[in-house]
């Protein structure tokens, strides 16, 4: 199956002290509907089968995400908007909103929810917005971004007081969240896959992870190229059959560093992300595990 992560624009009208999205584009950044459309129609031809249109705030530019939305109805796409909830500022006006995505074909809507986007969105807009998907029969749920410290456990009362579908979600420690002190990890050793869902931002480049983006400056590990110079099919098919890559699914990060030479103690001190990025973002590491990919550490598993 192949799904993306569709970066309309890169405009936000919210700044939130935790976003990830921050270090893929300091400069607001939109593509052209006429060629947003023609790329999801070549995302059809290329058997992608899922669309999730995010980067900013997808709904600040509400006809045309309405326009694609019914194109990737068309074209048989499942679609998602991931939205931080702004224009739920009264039942009416998130019925307004809800019963258009609905019309255009949306398939579910994704509520970003956390302790920093409320500093600038009322939770009450969240509420409004869910609970007009339930009257209005679209599918929704809410991302509960979490640090999973004590400051978060009033917001998830909230979620659970008026019975909202939620799933939390840890913080991604890049973006301006890099400068966060981080609370320790406590976990077991897990072997930390990750699916691994490409991201097309708004000046056509595509990534094979959605979250870490051009986080990797020092060796663009993730980047997979440009909609300029390739097409939308040759792209995915680099995504999914880069030996790395693949390994990174299936075999799992823990797996990996275990092989490079990390001690297991210094390994679970990582969160996912910060793991790959402390991988995959030296060049020396890379290369030794890039030339292992179809030997060694392919078999460095129980």
């Amino acid at each position: 199956m192949r799904n993306i992560a569709f970066g309309y624009s890169t405009q936000c009208n919210i700044r939130c002290r935790h976003c990830v999205a921050a270090d893929a584009s300091p400069n607001a950044a939109k593509m052209e509907l006429e060629q947003a459309r023609a790329i999801v129609n070549e995302m059809a031809r290329s058997k992608v089968t899922g669309i999730s249109f995010t980067a900013g705030e997808p709904l600040l530019y509400y006809n045309d995400i309405c326009g694609l939305l019914d194109l990737c109805r068309a074209n048989g796409i499942y679609s998602r908007v991931v939205t931080n909830g702004y224009w739920a500022r009264t039942p009416d006006k998130a019925d307004q909103v809800v019963s258009g995505l609905l019309a255009s074909g949306l398939s579910q809507l994704r509520l970003s929810f956390s302790r920093w986007h409320q500093e600038h969105i009322d939770a009450e807009n969240i509420l409004r917005a869910a609970s007009s998907c339930r009257k209005n029969g679209l599918d929704y749920f809410i991302s509960f971004v979490t640090d999973f410290s004590k400051a978060d456990d009033t917001y998830e009362q909230f979620l659970r007081r008026h019975g909202l579908k939620f799933f939390p979600e840890p913080v991604i420690y890049f973006g301006r969240a890099g400068e966060f002190g981080r609370p320790p990890v406590s976990t077991d050793y897990r072997p930390n896959l990750c699916a691994m869902n490409p991201y097309l931002t708004p000046e056509l480049d595509m990534y094979a992870c959605c979250d870490g983006a051009d986080r990797f400056s020092k060796t663009r590990f993730l980047y997979l190229g440009s909609l300029r110079s390739h097409s939308v099919d040759a792209l995915f098919r680099k995504s999914k059959t880069q030996a790395l890559y693949q390994l990174i699914r299936t075999l799992g990060l823990t797996a990996m560093a275990s092989f490079s030479g990390m001690p297991a103690r210094e390994i679970v001190q990582y969160r996912k992300c910060e793991l790959c990025e402390k991988l995959f973002n030296t060049e020396e590491t890379l290369h030794m595990l890039t030339a292992s990919a179809g030997t060694g550490l392919a078999d460095w598993r129980r």
